[in-house]
């Protein structure tokens, strides 16, 4: 289900549920949710949202980057995230998708493996308390329609 700007409070929650110190503040939010090209998508369970995915399109670099991604801890691995992480990459339709993680996240790093994405470089002390981010990359199987 797309996300719109009328989820700034429940993205918010969901951010410093995930992300706590990294979280990103109110204003690069209400960007991810407003601004064009992004592709922005929520998981709902009884009406409230569980899950958030964005990925922001770079046609003319023939890339997008996954920008941010994460489901409340109560509903992890019961393939929440695998369901966004999936839709968001058919929307995108890009040769390349990129993110980054932090280097200890072995639960998304297990996902970001399993879906496909290999390490293309480190970012050092990139996150909050100095810890190194891995870039990871997935190449796509079909060639893009903007290509």
């Amino acid at each position: 289900m797309t996300a719109t700007w009328r989820d700034l409070n429940a993205l918010r929650r969901l951010e410093k549920a995930c992300f706590k110190e990294d979280a990103w503040p109110i204003w690069d939010l209400l960007g991810v949710l407003t601004l064009p090209g992004v592709v922005r998508l929520k998981a709902m369970v009884e009406g409230d949202m569980v899950g958030f995915i964005a990925g922001d399109e770079r046609r003319s670099e023939q890339l997008a980057w996954i920008v941010t991604f994460g489901v409340f801890p109560a509903f992890q691995r019961q393939g929440i995230g695998s369901t966004l992480l999936a839709e968001c990459e058919a929307q995108l339709d890009l040769p390349a998708i990129r993110l980054s993680v932090r280097r200890s996240n072995e639960a998304a790093l297990q996902l970001y493996k399993k879906f496909g994405y290999r390490e293309v470089n480190v970012w050092s002390n990139y996150y909050v308390g100095k810890e190194d981010a891995l870039v990871l990359e997935k190449k796509s199987s079909r060639r893009s329609r903007f290509q």
